[in-house]
């Protein structure tokens, strides 16, 4: 027979949805953001979201061809994952580091556990968190385009650049119980101008895009709020400011952490699949972002966090995962009774 056909008992789910069609809606969220980075940090973050969704496309190409595979161009998914890994970079970082952390990210991470489905952390975060190791210095070293963004600026005609501590930075040298809000401007954190990598420091261009994502049912809030709900309650419990909301807005808009949230803790393929469990996941996430960012000598922490995050999610669905109807708990070392 040239066809096999395989065939199941009933009841039967038939659904539309297609992994290419969900990551075109991930990538049609990411554009806000992308956009507005564009415009704010100038030319050379084009050409490094350029240089990092090719190279993506290109190694995954490359190792099905060379692994025999079938081609999964069309899927998007690598499209997606070089977005991610683009705004994750600074606009100033050589063009070199997005390529070696899409190489990382395609065949390390995603290709060498088995493909799209397969990995056991986030393609995207796991070359992020590679390169920050390996380049430190260029991965943190955060510049405006002042000759694009002249009115913007003073006397930028005669320089190339401007460089500046990135708001989290400056909020975590303050002293305890200093007015936060006298040091970074809120306003800006949210709209984005800020230092800061290319996809992260607009809240309202992530938020558009997050929006977009809840509208077309590809994501939930469940992760999200209780990343961030969790979050902003560590901050208040721990940050050192007391009672500050200024400062847990500030915390909550500074770095990676609603990107994050939005667009790389719902990853389908390393959060939980439990509705219980994605809460779960999204409080350890916010306990362990606080933890880094305010315990630690690190401003940020949000990739570290959802890597260790998607290590737990085995444990994290093995006790969240809801009995079939019908069956009874079994008591330690006996049978169900």
């Amino acid at each position: 027979m040239k066809e096999m056909y395989n065939v199941s008992a009933s009841p039967h789910v038939r659904s539309g949805v297609t992994t290419a069609g969900i990551m075109r809606d991930v990538a049609i969220a990411l554009a806000p953001a992308c956009l507005f980075g564009i415009y704010w940090f100038g030319v050379s973050a084009f050409t490094v979201l350029l240089a990092s969704v090719a190279s993506s496309v290109v190694f995954e190409y490359l190792w099905n061809l060379l692994m025999k595979k079938p081609k999964t161009s069309y899927e998007c998914s690598a499209l997606v994952t070089g977005l991610l890994i683009g705004m994750n970079m600074p606009a100033t970082v050589p063009l070199w580091i997005p390529i070696v952390a899409s190489a990382f990210g395609i065949i390390v991470v995603k290709q060498m556990f088995g493909g799209l489905g397969q990995n056991f952390m986030n393609p995207a975060l796991g070359a992020r968190c590679f390169v920050m190791l390996c380049f430190t210095g260029r991965m943190t070293s955060f510049a405006i385009d002042a000759t694009q963004n002249s009115h913007l600026w003073h006397g930028a005609a005669s320089i190339d650049g401007i460089s500046s501590a990135t708001p989290l930075a400056v909020i975590k040298n303050l002293e305890a119980g200093a007015d936060v809000l006298s040091s970074v401007s809120l306003k800006d954190m949210f709209f984005g101008f800020t230092g800061g990598v290319i996809g992260e420091t607009s809240t309202l261009a992530i938020l558009i895009g997050a929006a977009y994502l809840l509208c077309r049912k590809v994501i939930n809030f469940r992760i999200p709020v209780a990343y961030i709900a969790t979050f902003a309650v560590f901050v208040l419990l721990f940050g050192g400011h007391g009672f500050d909301p200024g400062y847990v807005a500030c915390e909550i808009c500074g770095g990676g952490l609603m990107l994050g949230a939005w667009f790389m803790a719902t990853d389908y393929v390393t959060s939980p699949i439990t509705k219980l469990g994605q809460i779960v996941f999204g409080i350890v996430l916010g306990i362990m972002t606080g933890i880094i960012r305010i315990v630690s000598n690190s401003a940020e922490g949000v990739s570290y966090a959802i890597i260790f995050c998607n290590l737990l999610v085995p444990v994290i669905e093995r006790y969240t995962m809801p009995r079939a109807f019908g069956t009874l708990k079994t008591r330690k070392g006996g049978a169900a009774k």
